[in-house]
């Protein structure tokens, strides 16, 4: 990680948690953003694409091999490895009760999301129904893009933790 993103998380941790991604290129960007905001990015299995291929590391530029994501197999293995507490937690969905602005402010933060098509199963999102939000858009749109969700979050929870 380079000194600017180190000062931008000092003395913050951020993961950002991809819960069935199935685009590349998606996953991809958000590997770049993690790596330009000092976040840690975690893939849960299943992918809907391979790690080795052209178009992840092409989205991710020549940053990728920095990335290195953690790869789970589950969500319940990647949450007995870092134990979340309350308030850790931050689930993205369109259905969520609360606006990302109302995340809590914590010095370690998991900002989850769920694959591009079908979202965050049911059985997470019931699993920390507290932690549940939104970000909000015009009913123009269907919902945002992965990458630009996992961006504004990100970005928020790192302003928000200051």
């Amino acid at each position: 990680m380079n000194d600017a993103a180190g000062c931008l998380t000092a003395g913050l941790e951020r993961h950002v948690v991809l819960v069935a991604p199935e685009i590349h290129w998606n996953t991809g960007n958000i590997g770049r953003t993690c790596l330009g905001a000092g976040a840690r990015l975690h893939l849960i299995r299943p992918l809907g694409f391979s790690l080795a291929s052209r178009q992840v590391k092409r989205a991710g530029l020549d940053y990728w091999s920095r990335v290195s994501p953690g790869i789970w197999d589950s969500f319940d293995a990647f949450c007995e490895a870092f134990n979340p507490v309350d308030g850790e937690m931050a689930l993205f969905s369109k259905a969520g009760a609360r606006v990302f602005w109302e995340m809590p402010a914590r010095r370690r933060m998991f900002l989850v999301f769920g694959s591009e098509t079908g979202g965050l199963p049911e059985a997470i999102l019931s699993r920390y129904p507290q932690a549940c939000f939104r970000i909000p858009s015009t009913g123009e749109i269907r919902s945002l893009n992965l990458s630009t969700a996992a961006g504004i979050a990100l970005y928020e929870s790192i302003r928000s933790g200051k």
